[in-house]
């Protein structure tokens, strides 16, 4: 999922597991953090696994991921799948706390497994346990259709400035 607005931004693609730039970079200070994530998509893992970011703050991130595409052998949905969606959403939440001219980069990553899925989409929600000048945590449900708990990931983010 693209934006094509001609006036979106174009920042440099962030990786879904520790994101080397700010996706919202060169954005107006009162610009939806949505549109330039939804512009770093292009070549990422984020769009591999189809994951798309649906609300995005400092404080909270929503997304979703289709579990077709993205199980192991046993038709379950993969453990790392699960892990790379919290980790985006938490990646992209600590981007926007950081801020213009700063960078958000994981630093530590755990995540428990509750429940297989199967079938359908699941719900990523990060949301912020810890938002300082210099690290940033997250804690992300990961849900099913039913809304069962499949993980639950813990994210911390160092936040620095950019290198100039």
């Amino acid at each position: 999922m693209s934006d094509t607005r001609s006036d979106a931004p174009t920042p440099a693609a962030p990786s879904a597991v520790a994101p080397s730039a700010d996706p919202t970079a060169g954005a107006a200070p009162d610009a939806d953090p949505l549109d330039a994530i939804r512009a770093s998509l292009p070549g990422t893992l984020m769009e591999r696994l189809g994951i798309e970011v649906v609300e995005a703050s400092a404080e909270r991130v929503v997304g979703t991921m289709p579990v077709t595409g993205n199980t192991q052998p046993y038709g379950l949905l993969h453990g790392g799948a699960s892990v790379a969606l919290a980790e985006t959403l938490g990646s992209f939440a600590a981007m926007v706390h950081a801020g213009p001219g700063r960078r958000a980069v994981g630093v530590e990553v755990s995540a428990t497994h509750h429940r297989a899925a199967t079938d359908g989409v699941v719900t990523g929600t990060a949301t912020a346990l810890h938002l300082g000048r210099t690290t940033a945590s997250y804690e992300i449900a990961v849900v099913d259709s039913r809304s069962r708990r499949v993980c639950t990931a813990r994210l911390t983010c160092l936040v620095m400035d950019e290198r100039g």
